[in-house]
């Protein structure tokens, strides 16, 4: 029954701004540790930003600065706010949701394309 639904995908030019959405449906962010993931090719997916359920954050450096994760907990809802964007940022980006304990997740979004170019 849980169910992360992302959005906020699209084409963006290089230095521009994008925000990504991701509502959960089934499961209260509150409770868990929240990520956004990118995967540029293959099936490795990389973490870029991490929230955890105390409002922690954490970024790799490739994304240090120019990414910021966030929540609403009214909404439901995790962020992802990207700012200048480079073409290495092309990727299908995806939230997730770690699981507590086993049978618990970690739960994944659909993906949702975002595409840095000229």
């Amino acid at each position: 029954q849980v169910q992360l639904v992302e959005s906020g995908g699209t084409w963006v030019q290089p230095g521009g701004s994008l925000r990504l959405s991701c509502v959960a449906f089934g499961l209260a962010i509150g409770d868990y540790n929240m990520a956004w993931y990118r995967q540029e090719s293959g099936d490795q997916r990389d973490r870029v930003a991490l929230i955890t359920r105390g409002g922690g954050t954490a970024y790799p450096d490739s994304v240090k600065g120019r990414f910021t994760i966030s929540r609403d907990m009214n909404e439901n809802t995790i962020y992802l706010q990207m700012d200048s964007l480079k073409p290495s940022d092309t990727a299908v980006y995806y939230c997730r949701a770690d699981g507590r304990f086993y049978g618990d997740g970690p739960y994944w979004g659909q993906g949702t394309q975002v595409t840095v170019s000229s």
